[in-house]
């Protein structure tokens, strides 16, 4: 078996709504726009992973996609993505809901995709995230991951967003995977 690996090298920014607009503005005169990205996600949340059923409503797609690292440990992610049929969606969160994961998270993103210098931008809308945006380059090896890390640390500067910290992004995840829980009794 001829195992592809895929490494996401990714950050976050938080902002409010007008820097938001100001992103979307700079985006669309200097970046190439990848278009809308909208996605329902259904998260199960592990102590150190992620397993999303995904379901890309823009592009009318679905996917099951495991990130072997949790946010805020690290900003190296490796993932594997299984595409499904999109009418599979329920009968996917189903099956890892009797299986008895139990930390389970909603969330609908509003989100708009972009190519800059290199970078992979998602300028994203959520109830749980608010306005922020993620960075990220893919990469097949480790060894690129200075490189990477230190292109979208230029990009950052460049569009003065704050790369969140792993503690700032441990702090705000299990923030608000509380009050998820709180919001679900």
């Amino acid at each position: 078996m001829n195992k592809k690996t895929n490494i996401e090298i990714e950050f976050r920014s938080m902002f409010d709504k007008k820097k938001y607009d100001k992103l979307t503005k700079f985006f669309n005169a200097n970046a190439e726009d990848l278009g809308e990205d909208n996605k329902d996600v259904c998260f199960f949340i592990f102590s150190n992973k992620l397993l999303k059923v995904v379901n890309n409503v823009s592009k009318k797609t679905a996917e099951l996609v495991m990130k072997l690292t949790k946010i805020g440990y690290g900003n190296s992610f490796e993932e594997i993505e299984i595409p499904i049929n999109s009418e599979d969606i329920n009968n996917t969160i189903r099956i890892f809901t009797f299986l008895g994961c139990k930390n389970i998270m909603q969330s609908f993103q509003q989100r708009h995709n972009y190519l800059y210098k290199g970078v992979n931008l998602a300028l994203k809308y959520s109830e749980h995230w608010g306005h922020h945006l993620e960075l990220e380059i893919m990469i097949d090896k480790l060894e690129k991951k200075r490189l990477a890390e230190k292109q979208i640390m230029q990009i950052a500067k460049e569009l003065k967003v704050h790369l969140m910290t792993d503690e700032e992004l441990k702090k705000f995840t299990k923030k608000i995977e509380s009050e998820y829980k709180r919001k679900q009794k």
